[in-house]
């Protein structure tokens, strides 16, 4: 695959002391080198006052608690690659330090995983040390906090990154089950014919998580579901749903194609949206006790092509809800013998996590004499998780080469947040909810002209 620039020769992780890089990056690091995809220096960058040796035990519990255990040669290899550099961001002399531990490396990698407040800083001082030429940079969500703040932050990292070299990292795309949305609806014959309007009644698409706020109260208040996993997760998921065939004769199709779903979805309205909260959440640590932050948002999506008009897309997303799981129900319309037909209609359910699995709903003959039809659920395949290669690894393996398929391009981040900013905020009324119920009961009054919600069950 052609890109602007050769393969990554070094690793900068700024941010090497903190909470991402002890639950992801160090196990991603560590599978990247058992698998021989990772050979160059690897340079953490921190502001407090550790050293090499406090860091080398640092990536030694990360992958006890995290990695998956030990990888004796692996990890050995970890440590003779790793490096530290200590300083503060603020300071020019940092980024020399950096500069000097990169030594000959001409094509170096920057991840930046470190709150969004410190890109412009850092970002300056890459580019003034000479940090950054022929280098890319990693950037972690949120990509702002509506459509002003992504375009201001956007500008910030172009005075100094071109476009082609910057990576905006979405964990969720680099997922095995994700991706396969985009295999099987593009690899198999018997899809295509019924992928559209004609044939689909509407899409559902639920991720839920039977557990609150996990002692991260004061981030979730500068949140709420729709900046959390709405604008970004899951329309990156009705994306890949609802985007033509890509095209295969050029690597930025995908992303293409992302973007032109996008820019057909309707901005949404306080009527498209219901925001819920659960009950207990003003009592968590770091929230206020009058929070109007939802929890909980059920949306419906209209998209204006010619595949899609009249299909509706529903999104439904919430803390404290009966299971953990994302996945997809795609309803078909009812066939013309309603007496053969009558009861649940066909579907195809295709479940994200935490496996993947892909299953048919179909209808046979109902043991009698009559000439009626019972549901049943063809499984098309099960995929338990654990086996596949983590996000993390996959995706910061992408960046190294320079492969940017799985990454939000720029003009999708905008995109997307056009289509959720008018409803940020409390543009719609916030409904309590009981935990571990399937949120408010007026989500269900927003799906109601095409039926109910689909209820995942647990996982097998």
């Amino acid at each position: 695959m052609t890109t602007s620039l050769p393969p990554s020769d070094a690793f900068v992780f700024f941010g090497a002391t903190g909470d991402l890089a002890f639950k992801k990056v160090f196990p991603a690091l560590q599978a990247m080198i058992r698998h021989r995809h990772l050979e160059c220096p690897i340079i953490g960058i921190a502001r407090a006052g550790w050293s090499l040796e406090r860091l080398q035990e640092r990536a030694r519990a990360s992958l006890v608690e995290h990695g998956g255990g030990l990888d004796p040669a692996a990890f050995e290899k970890l440590l003779t690659l790793l490096r530290y550099v200590e300083g503060d961001y603020q300071e020019r002399s940092t980024f020399d330090r950096l500069r000097e531990q990169l030594g000959q490396a001409a094509h170096p990698l920057h991840y930046l995983a470190i709150p969004p407040s410190m890109f412009p800083t850092v970002i300056e001082h890459l580019g003034a040390s000479g940090c950054a030429k022929n280098a890319r940079v990693i950037v972690e969500k949120p990509f702002g906090r509506d459509l002003a703040s992504a375009v201001r932050l956007s500008e910030t990292i172009h005075t100094v990154f071109d476009e082609s070299s910057v990576f905006r990292i979405d964990h969720y795309l680099g997922k095995e089950a994700v991706q396969n949305l985009v295999v099987f609806r593009f690899a198999n014959t018997f899809l295509e014919p019924i992928w559209n309007r004609n044939y689909v009644e509407s899409v559902q698409i639920t991720m839920a998580e039977s557990f609150g706020v996990q002692g991260r109260g004061s981030f979730y208040e500068e949140a709420g579901a729709i900046r959390d996993v709405v604008q970004n997760h899951l329309m990156q998921v009705v994306g890949y749903l609802a985007m033509e065939p890509p095209a295969t004769t050029y690597h930025e199709s995908i992303r293409d194609e992302l973007v032109k779903v996008f820019r057909q979805i309707r901005p949404l309205g306080p009527d498209d949206l219901v925001r819920g909260q659960f009950k207990g959440y003003r009592n968590e640590t770091g929230v206020s006790p009058d929070s109007e932050v939802e929890t909980f948002a059920a949306l419906s999506l209209v998209i204006d092509s010619w595949r899609w008009e009249g299909v509706p897309f529903y999104i439904r997303a919430g803390k404290c809800l009966p299971v953990s799981t994302t996945e997809v129900m795609v309803r078909l319309k009812r066939p013309p013998l309603a007496r053969l037909a009558l009861g649940d209609e066909n579907h195809l359910r295709l479940r994200l996590t935490p496996e993947l699995s892909i299953a048919l709903g179909a209808r046979v003959k109902k043991p009698g004499e009559a000439m009626v039809g019972e549901p049943t659920e063809l499984t098309l395949i099960h995929h338990p998780s654990g086996d596949e290669m983590s996000d993390y690894e996959r995706l910061l393996g992408e960046a190294m080469q320079g492969d940017a398929t799985l990454f939000a391009r720029q003009d999708a981040v905008e995109a997307a947040w056009a289509i959720v900013d008018p409803v940020l905020g409390q543009a719609a009324p916030l409904h309590p909810y009981e935990p571990g119920t399937w949120g408010p009961i007026e989500a269900d009054q927003l799906i109601a002209a095409t039926g109910d919600w689909a209820q995942p069950k647990a996982s097998p």
